[in-house]
């Protein structure tokens, strides 16, 4: 009897704890983990995927290679890369004063056994003159053309025949100011001025002509300072290109033509061939000149035949060279020099030279000389 009491107690607690373990199972379905398992069990946190990040430096070739950096002096101008304009510039009223300075000198030498001959005499003659002025824009017209007033303020004359001096006049010494020469200080004359640098009218020149009319000698050089000949040269500035030409860049070239007479030795023309060389920072252009022999022959030249039959007696050599400063910035002449050398060379064959002397030898040469210079206050 006890034991079926025994046995029937073990079933009742087996079937409990049976019932209690399905509750249990039920309510973990329904609540997930308890807070202990919770907190016992911790889920693995999860790896984030590795990224890798590759920097792949450019590839640089030569030619796409920074350029090293040049001096802002020595920046190419951007005008002077896209061309610059070489003309004159006008403003009514504006004032300028230059110094214009010429010189024709011409020397003749015998050497060797002629030197020692008494009856040759051999000599320089020179004629050199430096002239400085103010010259004042009157007005201009729609072409850029200007009247120019041009009042000569000082002057120095120098003439020599042979070794001789015919004429030494200078402004700057008050005792030469009672001559003709020195009434030509304070005169006017007025000219009409081209952007190419052209002397296109000479206007007026009446009244400092007539300041200096006289039949004496001094007079008669004074009047050829003022006269149209003398002024053309003295204003106009032949390394200028013509008006429709006158866009240029670094490189490019323009020529003019120019002939000049050396007497006995006859008459040559030269091709003058200008060259704009650069503008620097400052935007001054440089235009180098040099010259070869024109091929054109003039109806002069060709009537001097006979003259140059004899130039062809002698050896020649020559150089002729010139430069312009221009201030792109204003249109002004900052300088310009052109400068011609000739020198003829004959040597008597027939002449023979004592011991070790040197044979006789004629000996001439030529100078021309033009330079004209802006002079700043």
């Amino acid at each position: 009897m006890k034991q079926v009491k025994y046995l029937s107690l073990y079933m009742t607690i087996t079937a409990l704890l049976m019932l209690l373990a399905l509750l249990l199972s039920c309510e973990s379905k329904k609540g997930g983990p308890s807070e202990k398992e919770a907190k016992i069990r911790v889920e693995p946190e999860k790896q984030k995927p590795m990224v890798t990040v590759e920097i792949a430096e450019p590839e640089t070739k030569p030619e796409e290679q920074m350029p090293a950096l040049v001096p802002a002096d020595r920046r190419p101008v951007e005008s002077a890369v896209e061309g610059v304009k070489l003309a004159l510039k006008f403003t009514p009223q504006d004032s300028s004063t230059y110094k214009v300075t010429t010189e024709a000198r011409r020397t003749i030498k015998g050497e060797g056994s002629l030197s020692d001959n008494g009856t040759f005499k051999g000599g320089t003659s020179d004629n050199k003159v430096e002239i400085t002025f103010t010259q004042q824009i009157q007005s201009t017209d729609n072409k850029g053309n200007a009247v120019a007033k041009i009042t000569i303020n000082e002057l120095k004359y120098l003439a020599k025949v042979k070794d001789n001096i015919t004429t030494d006049f200078d402004s700057s010494r008050e005792k030469d100011l009672n001559s003709p020469l020195g009434k030509l200080i304070g005169q006017s004359y007025t000219i009409e001025i081209t952007p190419a640098g052209q002397v296109s009218k000479i206007i007026d020149c009446y009244e400092a002509q007539a300041a200096v009319k006289g039949s004496s000698p001094a007079n008669q050089a004074a009047s050829m300072f003022v006269s149209p000949e003398a002024i053309k040269l003295r204003h106009t500035i032949p390394a200028l290109p013509d008006t429709d030409k006158n866009q240029l860049r670094p490189g490019e070239n323009w020529s003019k033509l120019k002939s000049f007479s050396f007497g006995m030795m006859g008459s040559k023309s030269y091709e003058r061939i200008y060259t704009l060389k650069d503008v620097d920072n400052s935007r001054i252009a440089t235009i180098e000149m040099n010259t070869i022999p024109s091929v054109e022959m003039t109806e002069e030249l060709q009537q001097e035949q006979a003259i140059e039959s004899f130039s062809k007696m002698f050896d020649n050599t020559e150089i002729y060279t010139g430069r312009l400063k221009f201030d792109l910035n204003d249109g002004k002449v900052r300088e310009y020099f052109e400068k011609l050398q000739s020198e003829w060379v004959a040597v008597d064959p027939s002449a023979k030279p004592k011991d070790d002397s040197e044979p006789a030898a004629l000996r001439m040469t030529a100078n021309r000389f033009y330079h004209i210079e802006k002079i700043e206050k």
